[in-house]
């Protein structure tokens, strides 16, 4: 096996540490400054800088690739380069995973979505991955493209939790009634990619989050609570100072189903709510 990985980031690096040990792999990685190129070579991946090196004889002969690298300026930064190669790449290739978000599907007022709902953002940034998912879609429909597209909740997971928010005084609980999230423990995102390698059906989408969409200031009340430590402050949200991408995320809530990656992919979730994933994560820091 060969795999191209665009973007060597949180999620690529958890798939990386579940990797089976009976899969010999051969890993090329991008980043996009020569330090951290470097940093990777001395891992022992084979690193590019990337958009800057040609990554065409790479896909000539992985196998597999994921695309971790989200839209740039309201484009793809794979496609934009490399969609002739990809093209060319595609007779050969056993399986391309595309990360997206479950920010396509919009705003739900809190309702349920799957993968056949229609995709309505309200966001710039929902909208630039809903026509970056229609880029690499028609890759996979005119060139038969093995793509799959992962659209990922809200990743939390080891180093992005929020304890240490907490524990220094800056958490908040920014009350926006009805508002909920799904989100999706690192973890299970790169299981959920090897069961897809495993067993891939290109073309396919599937939502990855937990069993358990809920309140954003539930999550920071139960880690004040496992912490032991006092309830952080409550905010109406019209009061909150929010950075603007924090801001757009409160635009829109749904609840989102993960069915999918259970009945098709046979996933059994480890952190099955934010609740196991945060006792988890405290866990991991005591053991440290």
């Amino acid at each position: 096996m060969k795999l191209v990985i665009f973007g060597m980031g949180y999620t690529a690096r958890a798939l990386l540490d579940e990797w089976p040990d009976d899969w010999p792999c051969d890993v090329v990685a991008t980043t996009r400054s020569s330090d951290k190129a470097q940093a990777l070579a001395g891992q022992g991946l084979t690193a590019r800088v990337f958009p800057g090196d040609d990554l065409a004889a790479d896909l000539a002969g992985a196998s597999h690739v994921l695309v971790t690298a989200g839209p740039s300026d309201g484009r793809d930064p794979v496609l934009a380069h490399l969609r002739d190669a990809f093209a060319n790449a595609a007779p050969h290739l056993d399986w391309v995973g595309y990360l997206s978000t479950t920010g396509v599907y919009g705003d739900h007022a809190g309702g349920w979505v799957d993968e056949e709902t229609p995709l309505a953002p309200s966001t710039a940034r929902g909208r630039a991955r809903v026509a970056t998912e229609a880029e690499w879609q028609a890759l996979h429909r005119d060139h038969g493209l093995p793509l799959h597209i992962f659209r990922l909740a809200g990743i939390y997971g080891p180093g992005r939790g929020p304890f240490e928010r907490v524990r220094d005084g800056t958490a908040r609980r920014i009350i926006k009634p009805g508002q909920v999230f799904s989100r999706c423990n690192v973890e299970d995102i790169a299981q959920v990619l090897i069961a897809s390698i495993r067993q891939p059906n290109p073309g396919r989408v599937y939502n990855v989050c937990d069993d358990d969409p809920a309140p954003p200031e539930d999550v920071i009340a139960h880690a004040a609570a496992l912490l032991g430590l006092p309830l952080p402050p409550e905010i109406p949200f019209e009061e909150a100072d929010l950075s603007p991408m924090a801001r757009s995320f409160y635009a829109e809530s749904k609840r989102v189903s993960n069915d999918r990656i259970k009945t098709e992919l046979g996933v059994r979730l480890r952190y099955p709510d934010y609740r196991t994933g945060l006792a988890r994560l405290l866990s991991a820091e005591d053991a440290e």
